[in-house]
């Protein structure tokens, strides 16, 4: 596939001198999710009601206490921060230990699947900005991506757009039919993101393959996207 440029950004397959800052990159990709999903949760009806009650019985139990309402409450809060934590770090753990092992195996010499690097100049040094990956689903016509990251100082720069139609692209050039992508609810932006190119929403599960309390109290949905060519 030819490399797509502009002005500043190149997309081109990916390489193994890139895998540091991919690895770095990725982390960042996954881990960034965490407080955007535990200020979802604690903005919930239900999270907000169990904060004021806790924190109203560490006020009672306490003897009028301020500071053991406090307590109480941030002890709760502490929870459901571990809980979106253990979600995203665990899934960031099991990805790390299989497909991003050896990119170049699962990847670059795979045919069948893709992963892209977008590369862009800053302070006259070229700088990985964006990854994308897609592996074919083998039990459908269909690519699914894996994970699409965006280095935060590049975002709003049509970075993330040049890696999807890449994508396209290049599920086009397989003969398949669709692209699908497995997304959280806490990534609104990619979601906007993913809407704005044609994908719709196909289904929305809690199975974050988290234990159900974990998964319940983060409160993290599970959304599949398509988009058909």
């Amino acid at each position: 596939m030819e490399q797509k440029t502009n002005l500043k950004s190149i997309i081109r397959p990916y390489k193994p001198t890139d895998k540091p800052a991919i690895v770095s990159l990725f982390r960042f990709g996954i881990l960034e999710h965490v407080y955007p999903a535990f200020f979802k949760a604690m903005s919930h009806p239900d999270h907000i009601g169990v904060t004021l009650s806790v924190s109203v019985a560490g006020y009672v139990l306490g003897g009028s206490s301020y500071f053991q309402a406090m307590l109480f409450g941030g002890a709760w809060a502490f929870l459901v921060y571990y809980c979106c934590h253990d979600i995203y770090h665990n899934y960031l753990r099991r990805k790390l230990d299989t497909e991003m092992a050896d990119i170049r195996e699962k990847f670059s010499d795979n045919q069948a699947n893709g992963f892209w690097v977008a590369e862009m100049e800053v302070n006259g040094q070229s700088k990985v900005a964006g990854l994308l990956a897609v592996v074919k689903n083998d039990n459908a016509p269909s690519l699914e991506v894996f994970q699409l990251v965006v280095s935060f100082n590049q975002r709003r720069k049509g970075l993330g757009t040049q890696l999807l139609e890449t994508a396209v692209e290049f599920c086009k050039e397989q003969g398949l039919s669709r692209v699908i992508v497995d997304i959280s609810s806490a990534q609104t932006a990619a979601i906007s993101l993913f809407r704005k190119l044609g994908f719709t929403v196909t289904s929305v599960n809690s199975n974050t393959l988290a234990n159900h309390l974990v998964s319940k109290l983060a409160r993290i949905n599970a959304i599949r996207m398509e988009k058909h060519l």
